[in-house]
């Protein structure tokens, strides 16, 4: 049995271990609520650029943008494909960045075979936001671009046009064909799923991503029946709503990760917390029955320690 001193101790470990989690957990609901309120505040604009593209697209037959329009392959020719992967800069958040790594290795697989399949070869890189991910992915072999660095933590629109500037310029040129984004999208408190969008090109499901629930047609940007005359004309106004549309869809997925990631600690924080509260009490317990078991054993010397002086 170990002695009353030992288990002290181990008391003393426990609840400082216990301060550090709480202290965490109290960090991560605040940076959380924080980064939530910022998308709220945004997000009626990032719709509304949403609805007026889809509008532009029923409305002019004549749209012709290299943004929505999947590029065609031969056997033999390559698949160029970008993947910009979000994950955190730091771990203790459960499972949150492991999810993200996987469903990233399972894509880049599941591409690569299906080209293959097709008579077509593939090449990819990883851009990758968070040093977690980032590690995990070089040590699993994966091709990851070394100069892209990008901070996860407390993101900002400003961030968000960097590397949407960065995919357009990679698209144009050609150095992409195919541009995914991969990061946990935060359902409720309890419910959070990593997810894989195609940025570019654009497909109509991920605009109307940006609606709101119930919205698919239009009724924000104008009414319906209304026409609309565009200047300089629709293509230029396209192409400008484009652009926003990808500062948009990046700013939103960061928000959205960070604020996944915080969740996701502030929830393994909570267990950590209650686990040490149990930790403590089974301790005190214990505590408690070795120092009567000392006591006990204490009283039965000095018992025997009389009998034997008389």
């Amino acid at each position: 049995m170990e002695r009353p001193v030992d288990i002290k101790k181990r008391i003393r470990s426990v609840s400082d271990i216990r301060q550090l989690t709480r202290a965490m957990q109290l960090v991560s609901a605040a940076k959380m609520r924080r980064s939530k309120l910022q998308h709220d505040l945004v997000y009626p604009f990032f719709s509304l650029c949403a609805e007026s593209m889809l509008e532009i697209r029923r409305s002019c037959e004549e749209i012709d943008n290299e943004f929505f329009r999947l590029r065609e392959k031969k056997e033999g020719q390559t698949w160029r494909i970008g993947y910009f992967v979000l994950t955190g800069d730091q771990g203790l958040a459960g499972a949150y960045n492991n999810n993200v790594v996987q469903i990233t290795e399972e894509h880049i697989r599941e591409k690569i075979l299906d080209n293959i399949q097709k008579g077509l070869k593939t090449e990819y890189t990883l851009y990758v936001f968070g040093d977690v991910g980032r590690d995990k992915l070089i040590s699993d072999g994966y091709i990851v671009d070394p100069d892209f660095s990008f901070p996860i933590t407390e993101p900002t629109y400003y961030e968000a046009r960097e590397v949407a500037n960065i995919i357009r310029r990679k698209y144009t040129s050609r150095e992409l064909d195919l541009v995914y984004l991969i990061y946990t999208k935060m359902e409720s408190a309890i419910n959070m799923k990593p997810v894989i969008s195609r940025v570019v090109p654009v497909n109509t499901k991920g605009l109307e991503s940006f609606l709101p629930e119930g919205l698919t047609d239009a009724g924000i940007a104008l009414e319906k029946g209304s026409i609309i005359e565009y200047e300089p004309d629709a293509n230029a106004v396209f192409s400008f709503l484009i652009d926003t549309y990808l500062n948009a869809i990046l700013y939103g997925a960061l928000v959205e990760a960070f604020a996944s990631e915080q969740t996701a600690r502030m929830t393994a924080m909570d267990h950590a917390t209650e686990n040490a509260d149990e930790m403590l009490k089974n301790l005190r317990l214990k505590g408690n029955r070795a120092r009567q078991s000392a006591i006990t054993t204490e009283l039965t010397e000095i018992v025997n320690g009389a009998q034997s002086v008389q």
